[in-house]
């Protein structure tokens, strides 16, 4: 080792490194081969900074070698590694420095997808063909991070999406993809993968406690090795506009980290090999999906859908947008050499776009009272076999920018380190005129709540506009909910209003079902009969797979729980004192955080419980 370490730095020219950096020319024979190479590469990308403050051999050996293990990991993790990453900072830095426009040249216009009506018939029609489909799906949940921005200190996956039965968001997309699982291999009758597989990806924040919730809850119900994990490392931060790497300021002997973004997802499903396998599988899409949108899969069979139909090689699921609202609009952008490309455009680029481009009023509302764009919500689904070609030219390099705060507006110096970014939705942007791109557009009301503002952040939000929070993403469940059995007949009161941790809410009755027991329109419609009435102050809980509804009365709290195979009709008058909903103060650390956020809790008084342990058919008729 000693030998061939000479032999590396003599090769350097000793001389240089005396000169260049003479710390680290002292410290040389703590060095193995690979590490002078790296050792080499810093000094030539102009990161002699960071051995500056580096003292005599023998005092923090230690720590040398453990700034080295980081810059070999940083330097592995990243395609190219360290030298590809500063090269493209530097191209990036130069670009914002100089104020470029990334949209120049590029003219903005709507493109082609479907928009869907809950319910309607063509709905129907794209969600039994998302079915069919289902059996040849992977799904990869993305970015499930820590929820300290929402007032909570565990994994967001891990937070309840709603306290009438305390189910997490985890263990909801679970059942959830169980359930389509099921559902499409009923259908299938035998063609094809049998199991959908997902892939999480974790960062070191959550990768362990992500493991710990899965194992100590036996997976939800899942198989293992239906679950793999892919876990994001982080990024070095830049400290000027020659991306000099960032040294951490609470070590001198590491680099200052920060996470790339949820583009990374790209790279790890190609370096991990998932998609060759899954494609050998016989599966044909990949679907993307973040970690705390609870409506999402009452949209995920009917958005399948419609990939399979319209045969698009990326869909993106999308809601409609007012003009101006701070979400991505999902534009056409044509450039005056003739390429093309459907593309998310964040909100505060997309009205100056327009305006450059002809659109004197920017980004306005058309005659439905939204804008013509559709609100990109960052859920899509790609067919695997194009994906896996593109990725294969890419090995899943996605498009990257950077966004320095700089000190003023000569624009040399940042007010804190920055990194490069990349986002998983910008994929498109590398694709040919070819590949087929399109959108599905879902009322907001059954496909997108997501959870992501504080109580207090959510408060400041301006009237009218959707508050994001956990109140809110639970109070969409029930609202939803009790507006789907509306549509299938059933008679359900209208909410009453309240403010919960400042935020007004509409409060639905508290109605949640298994997905196995409603995973599409046709099955609820199919399971809920005539005469059905549910007051305003009542709960009900659906657990099970054959529940059907006849002439049900609910006042108050109905709890049913059923094994597979378990028939059970469901009808008349149920009255009891039911479960109610109580405020609680944010600020009050005798509450848990997960009911705090929400600003209330759920007293549950009285209630009818019924439990089926055993297959048969069954009456409820009390």
């Amino acid at each position: 080792m000693a030998g061939s370490t000479a032999n590396a730095l003599s090769k350097l020219s000793i001389d240089d490194w005396a000169a260049a950096a003479p710390n680290l020319q002292k410290n040389h024979s703590l060095l193995s081969p690979e590490q002078v190479e790296l050792a080499k590469a810093l000094l030539e990308l102009n990161q002699v900074h960071l051995f500056e403050h580096w003292p005599e051999p023998g005092v923090e050996d230690d720590e040398k070698r453990a700034f080295f293990d980081q810059v070999t990991r940083l330097n592995a993790s990243y395609p190219g590694g360290l030298a590809s990453y500063i090269k493209t900072a530097r191209e990036l830095l130069a670009e914002s420095k100089s104020g470029k426009n990334p949209y120049d040249g590029f003219t903005p216009s709507v493109p082609s997808g479907e928009n869907l009506t809950f319910g309607e018939d063509n709905f129907i029609q794209y969600e039994n063909a998302g079915v069919r489909e289902g059996r040849k799906a992977a799904f990869v949940l993305v970015a499930g991070g820590l929820g300290e921005r929402l007032g909570y200190n565990g994994i967001k996956v891990a937070l309840p999406l709603e306290t009438t039965t305390g189910t997490c968001f985890i263990q909801h997309y679970i059942e959830s993809i169980l359930a389509l699982q099921e559902a499409s291999c009923r259908l299938a009758e035998g063609e094809g993968p049998t199991e959908i597989p997902l892939a999480i990806m974790t960062s070191d924040d959550t990768h362990l406690r992500t493991i710990k919730l899965l194992e100590t809850n036996n997976y939800f119900g899942m198989k293992p090795s239906q679950v793999k994990l892919l876990k994001q490392e982080k990024v070095a931060c830049l400290d000027d506009n020659d991306a000099r790497l960032a040294v951490d300021p609470n070590n001198k002997f590491r680099i200052q980290t920060k996470p790339h973004g949820h583009g990374d997802v790209h790279s790890l499903l190609y370096s991990s090999g998932l998609l060759k396998e899954w494609l050998a599988a016989g599966r044909k899409w990949v679907l993307f999906f973040q970690d705390t949108n609870g409506l999402l899969f009452k949209a995920i069979p009917a958005a399948l859908g419609v990939s399979s139909i319209k045969e698009y090689h990326v869909n993106s699921l999308a809601v409609p947008r007012k003009a101006k609202e701070a979400i991505g609009g999902i534009t056409k952008l044509t450039h005056k050499d003739g390429r093309s490309m459907v593309i998310n455009v964040e909100y505060n680029q997309l009205d100056p776009l327009l305006r450059a481009s002809g659109y004197p009023d920017g980004d306005v509302n058309c005659e439905t009272g939204y804008s013509p764009f559709p609100g990109n919500i960052n859920q899509l689904i790609f067919e695997i076999g194009p994906y896996l070609e593109e990725l294969t030219k890419t090995s899943g390099v996605i498009q990257e920018f950077v966004n320095p705060k700089y000190k003023d507006s000569t624009k040399t110096a940042f007010k804190s380190s920055t990194r490069l970014e990349c986002m998983m939705q910008d994929y498109p942007k590398t694709l040919p005129p070819t590949a087929r791109v399109g959108f599905t557009v879902m009322e907001a009301w059954f496909a997108y709540a997501p959870v992501k503002n504080n109580p207090e952040d959510a408060a400041k939000v301006p009237k009218g506009n959707p508050y994001h929070s956990a109140t809110s993403g639970e109070m969409a469940i029930y609202r939803a909910n009790s507006l789907i059995l509306r549509k299938a007949g059933v008679n359900v009161d209208d909410p009453i209003q309240s403010v919960f941790n400042g935020q007004e809410a509409d409060v639905w009755p508290r109605i949640v079902w298994k997905p196995k027991w409603g995973l599409t329109f046709s099955d609820i419609r199919s399971k809920v009969g005539a005469s059905c009435s549910i007051t305003g102050r009542s709960t009900l809980v659906l657990k099970g797979q054959s529940l059907d509804l006849e002439d049900l009365a609910l006042d108050g709290a109905l709890v049913i729980d059923a094994v597979d195979g378990a028939e059970v009709k469901v009808g008349g008058s149920v009255k009891n004192a039911g479960w109610i909903i109580e405020s609680v103060d944010y600020k009050d650390a005798s509450v848990p955080e997960e009911l705090r956020i929400r600003g209330f809790k759920i007293n549950k008084v009285e209630q009818l419980e019924k439990i089926y342990k055993e297959p048969g058919k069954y009456s409820l008729n009390p």
